[in-house]
């Protein structure tokens, strides 16, 4: 068996997936029969991170009711099915939902019955904007606090670093793990290294992104020091400009500095990847070998939030 194969065919856990990122063009012609094929490829041929919030915003605002986010997680988790990935903590922005003015309980009802029926153990990760502000990230924390122990595991900020500092956010990471929850934040993707340190002073146990710690000798200490994993994300990354291109990436030095990584595919239908892909590009471009990717794998199961064995 090759060794691209026998990757290919390990169980797997996919720890940073956006749930309404996972929208493909295929399926935004679903979601919105009105409107034309051109205009679809136009929306996802961003090239830049504030090109991809318009098309993730976009996207959005075609999700209209529970029954369309309930197709959404059937196809992704589908998906991830075909790809031998056995455990998935997806991310639902819940901030987003109240943007819209949505109602967020019968969203999550839907979602449930889907994770239920999948072969996929499903966890969620309900995420705050954090260029929204406080007030409605803390309504996000309450929702997902109402629901720990009912398929929500942990809580986190995304979206804009720069216009939502992690500062504003202090008082609703202490209330989310004084309910139980675990703590991500993207940070690190479009802003610098102080943006991690901002997360880490907030709690987070682990990094969405991560990849500027690079640039700053004493966080990668830090993080190898104290186990904290980065949620690597390489064609994500790409696609918005946070690297200039895939050669630059810096998953390879980040992983031989011995910093602990994870790989996910972020936004897989935005991004047009795979999470098989994301470890076929970690192996081709930057020469991980079979025996590292292995180990990456097992990364995914080493720091899930709910207690989850890697499959032997």
């Amino acid at each position: 068996m090759s060794g691209m194969a026998g990757r290919h065919e390990l169980p797997k856990a996919e720890l940073h997936v956006h749930l309404e990122g996972s929208v493909t063009p295929d399926l935004m012609r679903e979601l919105a029969p009105a409107v034309s094929a051109e205009e679809i490829r136009g929306r996802f041929g961003f090239r830049s991170f504030a090109g991809f919030l318009e098309c993730y915003k976009w996207v959005v605002e075609h999700l209209r009711c529970p029954e369309d986010y309930a197709l959404v997680a059937r196809r992704l988790l589908a998906s991830l099915a075909q790809q031998h990935v056995c455990y998935a903590e997806i991310t639902l922005s819940a901030g987003v939902v109240l943007w819209k003015k949505q109602e967020f309980a019968p969203i999550y009802d839907a979602l449930q019955p889907e994770a239920a029926a999948s072969a996929v153990a499903v966890r969620w990760n309900l995420d705050a904007i954090r260029h929204f502000g406080a007030e409605q990230a803390m309504q996000v924390a309450e929702l997902a606090a109402e629901r720990v122990g009912k398929g929500v595991v942990s809580f986190g900020i995304g979206g804009d670093e720069v216009r939502g500092p992690a500062e504003w956010f202090t008082q609703v990471y202490k209330f989310a793990k004084a309910s139980g929850l675990r703590l991500t934040a993207h940070a690190g993707e479009t802003a610098g290294p102080e943006s991690v340190w901002a997360a880490l002073r907030l709690g987070a146990e682990r990094i969405g992104h991560g990849i500027r710690a690079v640039d700053d000798p004493a966080l990668v200490q830090h993080l190898r020091g104290h186990n904290i994993p980065l949620e690597v994300c390489i064609s994500s990354n790409v696609a918005t400009g946070a690297v200039e291109s895939l050669r630059a990436h810096p998953v390879r030095r980040l992983y031989d500095a011995g910093v602990p990584i994870v790989l996910n595919t972020d936004d897989p239908g935005l991004f047009n990847t795979t999470l098989e892909r994301e470890y076929d590009l970690a192996g081709r471009e930057f020469g991980f070998s079979e025996t590292e990717l292995a180990q990456i794998v097992e990364n995914g199961f080493r720091y899930a939030f709910a207690p989850v064995d890697a499959p032997a």
